[in-house]
């Protein structure tokens, strides 16, 4: 009775007994086998599953650890398999250029989590790579070599949570994006109270410009804890260009929180488009130091540039800029500021900078023809579709030469679908303002431009703060120009213009000096010298320019005071940059010893010649002589002008140069408009 009983306890023990014992036998193979023997199996499978050919050429070993896990109960107590090999090989494709092998390495030793794999999950806590050489390598047409074919798809998951590198190379060979560069490794002698454990050096090229470079990163990369960073130092130079990194990186496998400090300097920021596929514009040599986070999502980056501050050229720049990936195209928006802005470093943006400051952002090709001063060079329109772009800028004092009244500068830029513009921009000129809004569109091959300007309340004597005779004069300066041309060039675009050009001074006081000079009146400038200038009252000035295919035509320019009314005609050649103007100064009243006659505006923009009608003085002279010899007295009358109380019609004047002016759309010639007064 009592053995019955027994008996289910017996079965019981003995059944546990065996199935321990058969683990024990189990686990004694495990670690008696000689895992060489697998090495065919292992290579054929995996070469199989990578659709290339993959070989464990040296030892394979298995040996058996405590978890390295934080686990509670029993878990703790099951042992972890820890897998070693030696002298590992994963081919190239038959296409490669980098070698037959895209990886060779010296040893890989990793633990694996036996549980997860009841769920077709391989959990390696870590994995660590000794002398491995690796290469990277794509192709025009878009293969490459790290993207594997299994078919079908596997079902088992991967899943690597550190990295431990030792000594060796990585290489990235990549003719797209025109790199090929060559990095070495090496673990430090030991762990620096930042974290760095290895350190690198790289070498090679990028766009066909030099690349070099060395830095510092943690000895082990945790891939997967997002509350462990990953320190990371760099300082890379390509070309001209210098970048210098600093901080940590978390979670690598999603890089959810890049967190660095970033210094980078260049000859030219439109140089840093290459690398972050920003547009950015031409300018002097700069340099920017500021705090850069960043996020990479499936759909994009978002990377913001945080209170950033530096030079370019020799005016300061400070604020923040913030990239948001998005679609169709990534915005790239915020706000800058430029406490002491040099006007001259603003010259690259427009081309208008020298040959030498050209050649040195590597823009060698777009060389100024020494007889022009129109701006040649073009705009890279073809970046323009990349990206979009709200960033607003101010420039709060303007350093500039003494004779260019310019204070300051506020603008707001725009790109959206590869139309570029400005609006408004505007400067601080001559105690005034000039209120502009440009607009380019870049969508076709040629640029088309529209451009509007209004000047308002500019101060006659701040117009000209080197001329000493003005700064008694008062009276203000009124204008507005709309324009519309085609070109790719500042030269291209004003060379084709059609539009208007107005400018108005309704009331104001002018150096009378400044008129006898122009007017000639010899006898009236040695009084001036010897006894000083005074002010005449300035009733109006309106000029009015139509401008046809980038021939600036005076419809209308007149200058009326108590002293005299000055008329030009003529025209300006925006194409060919050249003058031709003549200037017509009428006196009022009485003038002794006068030449007056008309004033030529000739020659180039680069070498404007101003000088008298030769024909109208020498006319003049053979009089006086030929009186002279009959009496002397008369002989002063050819230089005497008696003349009627002349007046021009200020009202109409001024009526017509405050009407709006108008541009036709670009490549359109504006049309003739009827009641216009003729030039005079």
């Amino acid at each position: 009775m009592i053995s019955s009983k027994l008996r289910p306890l017996k079965i019981l023990f003995w059944s546990a007994f065996g199935l321990l014992a058969a683990i024990a036998v189990l686990i004694v193979a495990l670690i008696t086998f000689d895992w060489n023997r697998a090495k065919p199996w292992l290579n054929q499978h995996i070469s199989d599953a990578v659709g290339r050919p993959f070989a464990i050429r040296g030892d394979l070993a298995l040996s058996w650890q405590k978890s390295t896990a934080e686990q509670g109960g029993w878990k703790r107590w099951l042992p972890w398999p820890r897998l070693s090999a030696n002298d590992i090989v994963l081919d190239n494709p038959d296409w490669a250029k980098t070698g037959p092998h895209m990886a060779q390495i010296g040893r890989i030793t990793f633990s694996l989590s036996p549980l997860p794999l009841l769920a077709h999950k391989i959990v390696l806590p870590t994995l660590e790579l000794q002398t491995p050489n690796i290469a990277f390598e794509r192709t025009l047409d878009g293969r490459n070599n790290w993207t594997f074919l299994s078919q079908p798809p596997s079902v088992w998951q991967l899943q690597l949570q550190k990295l431990v590198l030792t000594q060796g190379s990585v290489r990235l060979l990549d003719p797209i994006r025109k790199i090929d560069i060559n990095a070495d490794i090496g673990s430090l002698p030991a762990i620096t109270p930042e974290g760095y454990g290895i350190g690198w050096k790289a070498s090679g090229t990028f766009n066909k410009t030099a690349v070099s470079g060395d830095g510092q990163a943690g000895a082990v990369l945790a891939l997967q804890n997002s509350s462990t960073p990953y320190p990371l130092q760099a300082r890379v130079r390509i070309g001209k260009t210098a970048i210098e990194i600093q901080g940590t990186l978390t979670k690598p496998s999603a890089l959810t929180a890049l967190d660095l400090r970033l210094r980078i300097g260049g000859a030219s920021m439109s140089n840093l488009y290459p690398l972050t596929g920003i547009v950015l514009p031409a300018t002097p040599p700069f340099s920017t130091e500021g705090h850069l986070r960043g996020t990479i999502h499936p759909d994009g980056d978002d990377w913001i540039y945080d209170k950033f501050s530096g030079r370019v050229g020799s005016s300061d720049i400070s604020g923040t800029l913030e990239y948001v990936a998005r679609k169709p195209r990534p915005l790239l928006q915020g706000t800058l500021l430029s406490n002491q802005l040099s006007l001259k470093d603003l010259a690259p943006l427009v081309g208008a900078d020298s040959n030498a400051s050209k050649n040195n952002r590597g823009d060698a090709t777009a060389v100024q023809p020494a007889d022009k001063v129109l701006p040649v060079e073009p705009f890279n329109t073809a970046r323009w579709g990349s990206i979009d772009a709200d960033v607003k800028f101010t420039g709060r004092k303007i350093i500039r030469d003494k004779a260019l009244p310019i204070q300051d500068l506020v603008t707001d830029l725009h790109l959206k679908d590869s139309i570029l513009s400005l609006t408004p921009l505007n400067f601080g000129v001559a105690g005034g303002n000039l209120i502009s809004s440009v607009k380019l569109d870049g969508k076709q091959q040629t640029i088309k431009a529209e451009i509007h300007i209004s000047a308002r309340h500019l101060k006659i004597k701040q117009l000209f703060p080197t001329m000493e005779r003005m700064q008694a004069s008062f009276g203000e300066v009124n204008g507005d120009a709309s324009l519309s041309g085609v070109g790719n060039s500042v030269a291209a675009m004003l060379g084709s213009a059609n539009g208007e050009v107005k400018t108005l001074i309704n009331h104001g006081t002018i150096s009378k000096y400044l008129l006898e000079e122009m007017g000639l009146n010899i006898g009236n400038i040695i009084i001036a010298k010897l006894f000083g200038d005074h002010q005449v009252t300035l009733n109006c000035l309106a000029s009015d320019f139509a401008v046809s295919n980038g021939v600036m035509q005076a419809r209308t320019f007149v200058m009326d005071t108590d002293a005299a009314i000055v008329v030009v005609d003529g025209q300006v050649d925006l194409r060919k940059e050249s003058l031709a103007l003549t200037i017509h100064p009428k006196n009022r009243g009485l003038r002794i010893i006068t030449l007056r006659s008309p004033l030529e505006v000739t020659g180039s923009f680069k070498h404007p010649e101003v000088g008298v009608n030769k024909g109208m003085v020498a006319l003049k002279a053979g009089g006086a002589l030929a009186l002279g010899l009959l009496a002397p007295a008369a002989a002063l009358l050819p230089l005497m002008n008696i003349s009627p109380d002349q007046h021009s019609d200020c009202a109409s004047l001024l009526a017509d140069a405050r009407q709006k002016p108008v541009a036709p759309p670009p490549g359109k010639t504006l049309r003739s408009k009827a009641g216009r007064p003729a030039a005079k």
